[in-house]
Parts: structure tokens; C-alpha cells; sequence
């Protein structure tokens, strides 16, 4: 079994110490540090984060809801495979409803949010140098919430996460084999560029094509890792 990172707890409180491990469980099966298949065990993840099985146990259930987990009676529990059709689901989603922030970007954003796009492209062309996966990752999800922020609709960004799990496996999986960061990078340039010159045209087809790449290598995933996938 894959080893289990832990996390400490400032003050494992009833209730508090069921989200945390929820949350810590989550991120570690979304980037991949526990792969798809990878049995879970109540007893070793409360051990792990030394908490009782109950937190654990509504975590797994929580995983479960999300397709991230698979509780299988009197055989265990183990990390979801990646299901390609909602993969494909949350990427149509995602496009429908970005597609439509972005052009909204173009008529009115705020300055200082405009200002942090631009610091969130100096980071990612930092990290193409570095080819650092994971803080990749990380950069293009904040780069596309600052969008939703600047435009007032955190809400529904919220909404986009709860389904958005098994594409962002399928994400981090082609960050971590394509070697080419680089058009993701000016993709990301490109649409600040667009919002600066209020360009909803052009914001809109860019946005449309980044959004494409979610899906564009999934076959070839799939052909690369067929372990992962249902």
C-alpha cells in the first residue's frame, strides 16, 4: 500500500477532525499520491492521522458520494478508478460555464484581481521552468477562480468542484507525462491579454480552446494508464 501522508491537527475537535481528513484524503487521491486502485484501510488512516475510525469511516463516505472512493462490503475500500464519462461531463461543464465568466471578465473586472492574474502568470512561467507538477496544478485552478472571484461568482465555482474530481485526475495525470507546459502557459497569457482589451470574441475562443486540452489526450491516457481507468 501506497504510505499515507499525515497531517496534524491544531485541535482535533469532534466534527473538525472528520473535514480535515476528508479534505487531506481528497487532495492526495486528486494529485494522484494515492493512485487510482489503492486499497484504504479504516484502521492504517486512523493511525495515519491519529483519529478514531468514525471520522475516517464519514470521510470514506463523503469520497464515495464524489466517485473518489469505491466501499466495497466485506471487501474494503480503494480509490476510485477515473471514470471517463465524467471526465467528459465536467470538462463540457466546465467549458459552458467558464466560457461564459470569462466573457463577462472582458466587460467589468477589478483592477487589483487583474493585478493578481498577472502575478499567477509570472508563477506559472516560473513553474514551466521548473516543470513542477503539482504547483502547475495548483496555478491553473487559481488562475481560473480568480476569474469566477473577479466576476462575482464564487458560488458557482463552488458548484464546478463538487464534480470536477475525475478531471482533475485525468489533469494532473497529462501535467506529470507531457513535457510541454508551455502552450498551457500562453493560453492563460492570452486570455488576460483578451480581458485587458475587453476582447470578448477572442477570450471566449481561447478560453474554449484551453478547455478543450482537458480532454484532448484523455485516449491516450487511458492507452498509457489502463490501470486507472474504469
Amino acid at each position: 500500500m501506497i504510505e499515507i501522508k499525515t497531517i496534524e491537527f491544531a485541535r482535533p475537535l469532534a466534527g473538525s477532525a472528520g473535514n480535515a481528513v476528508y479534505a487531506e484524503l481528497k487532495r492526495q487521491i486528486v494529485n494522484l499520491e494515492l493512485p487510482p486502485g489503492t486499497p484504504l484501510s479504516e484502521k492504517e488512516v486512523s493511525v495515519a492521522f491519529n483519529v478514531s475510525r468514525t471520522p475516517v469511516r464519514e470521510s470514506f463516505v463523503r469520497l464515495a458520494q464524489e466517485d473518489l472512493v469505491l466501499v466495497l462490503p466485506q471487501r474494503g475500500t480503494r480509490v476510485s478508478l477515473i471514470d471517463p464519462e465524467m471526465v467528459l461531463e465536467a470538462q463540457f461543464m466546465r467549458e459552458q460555464l467558464e466560457r461564459a465568466v470569462v466573457r463577462l471578465a472582458c466587460r467589468d473586472f477589478p483592477e487589483d484581481l487583474l493585478a493578481e492574474l498577472n502575478r499567477n502568470l509570472a508563477m506559472q512561467k516560473e513553474c514551466v521552468q521548473r516543470h513542477d507538477t503539482r504547483r502547475m496544478f495548483e496555478l491553473d485552478e487559481a488562475f481560473h477562480r480568480i476569474l469566477f472571484e473577479g466576476c462575482r461568482k464564487l458560488g458557482t465555482w463552488s458548484v464546478i468542484q463538487q464534480m470536477n474530481a475525475n478531471l482533475n485526475r485525468s489533469r494532473i495525470l497529462w501535467l506529470s507525462t507531457d513535457p510541454q507546459w508551455t502552450p498551457l502557459y500562453e493560453q492563460h497569457r492570452d486570455m488576460y491579454e483578451a480581458i485587458v482589451r475587453r476582447d470578448e470574441a477572442k477570450a471566449d475562443r481561447i478560453m474554449q480552446e484551453h478547455l478543450s486540452l482537458s480532454i484532448a489526450n484523455l485516449p491516450v491516457l487511458q492507452k498509457k494508464f489502463p490501470n486507472y481507468f474504469k
